[in-house]
């Protein structure tokens, strides 16, 4: 009888044994959980902190939507603007050049028509002569080639007045016959007519005959 109420006090001790570790260990859970509860808000808190001083001052720095809109205006504004003026410089420069081409052509034998003035005069006064001798005749018409000359290389008119046995050159030779001569074929024999030249521009080819 005694061992049985023995038993029963070690039964009834081991089961609040028990339950007091049970509570124990609850009790340090909910404690756990509130410390956790109560550590989130700070973590929220610290993610969600507020820029500071440098942060708004770098957001201050830069430019609105506004101001970039405005930069951009302002910059077409000077591209047009500049884009005008070089419209108006290009215009008057091709005005300017039609300007020059126009006189160019209306005053192009300017120059050598006031080289042709003296060779004019000189066969006037040869005219005049009442009486004048063949040796006189003679002179005057010397001196007016020689004028004529003097116009001719003042505005790069020059002769084409090739020597015999130079080959044919079909540039600035006209060939009018083939004759028998004693030289190569295709050279000069004799030459009929000069030609001349102007500013490097054939004016007019040499009429010659050349060998057979």
């Amino acid at each position: 009888m005694q061992d049985q109420e023995k038993m029963q006090e070690q039964t009834e001790q081991t089961a609040t044994t028990g339950q007091t570790a049970q509570a124990e260990q609850t009790a340090k859970a909910q404690e756990a959980a509130a410390t956790e509860t109560a550590a989130q808000p700070e973590k929220t808190g610290q993610g969600q902190a507020e820029p500071g001083p440098q942060a708004a001052a770098d957001k201050a720095a830069q430019p609105s939507l506004d101001e970039k809109l405005a930069a951009t205006e302002a910059r077409l504004a000077e591209l047009q603007d500049a884009f005008l003026r070089a419209k108006a410089d290009t215009e008057n420069i091709r005005r300017r050049a039609q300007e020059d081409v126009a006189k160019a052509h209306k005053f192009a034998i300017e120059s050598f028509a006031e080289a042709l003035v003296p060779v004019k005069d000189s066969l006037e006064m040869a005219l005049k002569l009442d009486t004048p001798s063949v040796e006189s005749l003679k002179e005057g018409v010397e001196m007016t080639l020689k004028q004529l000359n003097s116009a001719f290389e003042r505005n790069r008119l020059v002769e084409i007045n090739p020597q015999p046995g130079d080959k044919l050159d079909p540039m600035k030779h006209q060939a009018i016959s083939m004759v028998p001569a004693e030289q190569d074929a295709n050279t000069i024999v004799t030459v009929l007519q000069k030609g001349y030249t102007i500013a490097d521009r054939l004016l007019r080819p040499a009429l010659v005959t050349v060998a057979q």
